[in-house]
Formats: structure tokens, C-alpha cells, sequence
């Protein structure tokens, strides 16, 4: 499927939100893809946000790949998950806007998955739940270097895959969010942070997933 991809601005909370579109033609929903953190690299154009797009993108949705705030030309400055909550809302608003009100996929990678918990809850509490979550990768618990997580709970069928090597985010970590949900995590064995050599199986995971 050749996919029509651009970047584009629109206005968020505290002025341009720069993101990438994937747009497969008369989608069956919208795809929200969280990139990892904006401090240490993080940006839409990684390869693990990428391969989460085009995944649903192939699927059929709409997939929507802003940068975090103070990221290419995104405004304002990395706001620990607060603004960049504002932020993905504001993107989804959008998107609803231009799309019609379509299903919504939450997916992210690192603090982006961080966020998309948080996302996720805020769309719950208005009533417009998302469709599903993946989050790949996610950070939890206390991460070197940058801080701890207290990451939302989120609904029993999300999709969560974590590296066994993951030298940022703990898998114990991880695990230790997940057991009082009862969530499942897919663990991939000899995948480090960034999913090296291993993107496929994460679009394997997700493809699966869908089908069901």
C-alpha cells in the first residue's frame, strides 16, 4: 500500500505542534503515536514511533506522529508529561476535525507511552475512551538518568511489549506496574530500548493483534 505521508502544523495549547500524517485514504480510525523522550533524542521521526505508524497505518488508520514540545517545530519547552498530555489532546481534537469522529488507537514508545496512559485516562473521564492502547517500551518506575514514573493504569486489552535486555526501562519495572492491573506484557527476548533488529516484531505483534 503506497502510503501519503506529510508534515504538517497545527495550533496547540502554546502555539505550532509539528507532526507527520500518514493518511491511507478513507480511514477506519486514527492512530496517536507517542514518541520517546524529548531530552535524551526523542523525536517523530524515531524508528520504533515509525514503525508503529506505518503499522497502522497498512491496517487502514490515519496515523498521526506529533513532535513533543521543543522538538523540530513544535513549541515550548518538555513539560515531564503535563503539557505534552495538552498537546496530544489538541492533536486529536484535530484530527477529529479533519477525519470525522473515527475510533482512536493510542500508541507510544518509551515517555511517549508514558503519556498516551495519561491520554488515555483523560479520554476515559470525558467518555470518548480510546479503541485500544500499545505501548511498547514503556516507561514506569525509577529510569536512570531521568526520573520515576507513576504511570496510569490502563485497560486489560493493551497491547504492552517490552525488551528482555532493556537497558532504559527495567523490565521488572514494567512488570512491576502491570501485576496489580493483571496486564499481560510481551516480552521479546534479546530486544534491547530501541526494539535493534527486532522493529519487525513489534509489527508482527500489533498486525496479530488486530485480527483477532
Amino acid at each position: 500500500m503506497a502510503l501519503n505521508e506529510e508534515k504538517i502544523l497545527i495550533d496547540g495549547p502554546v502555539g505550532p505542534i509539528e507532526l507527520i500524517v500518514e493518511n491511507p485514504g478513507a480511514p477506519r480510525g486514527i492512530a496517536l503515536i507517542a514518541h520517546p523522550h524529548p531530552l535524551f533524542g526523542g523525536a517523530n521521526t524515531n524508528k520504533v514511533a515509525q514503525t508503529l505508524a506505518r503499522t497502522f497505518a497498512r491496517m487502514g488508520y490515519v496515523a498521526l506522529r506529533p513532535n513533543f514540545r521543543g522538538v523540530g517545530q513544535t513549541a515550548g519547552t518538555h513539560d515531564e508529561g503535563r503539557g505534552e498530555t495538552e498537546d496530544m489532546l489538541a492533536v486529536l481534537a484535530a484530527a477529529k476535525c479533519r477525519h470525522g469522529d473515527l475510533p482512536v488507537v493510542l500508541a507510544g514508545f518509551s515517555f511517549g507511552a508514558f503519556v498516551q496512559t495519561r491520554v488515555a485516562r483523560t479520554l476515559a473521564e470525558s467518555g470518548h475512551p480510546a479503541q485500544r492502547l500499545v505501548l511498547v517500551g514503556t516507561a514506569a518506575g525509577f529510569v536512570e538518568g531521568t526520573r520515576s514514573y507513576d504511570t496510569e493504569a490502563v485497560p486489560g486489552d493493551t497491547i504492552v511489549i517490552h525488551g528482555s535486555e532493556d537497558e532504559t526501562v527495567p523490565l521488572a519495572n514494567v512488570l512491576a506496574w502491570a501485576k496489580p492491573l493483571e496486564l499481560p506484557v510481551v516480552v521479546v527476548p534479546g530486544a534491547d530500548h530501541f526494539f535493534h533488529r527486532r522493529l519487525h516484531v513489534i509489527r508482527e505483534i500489533v498486525t496479530r493483534a488486530w485480527r483477532h
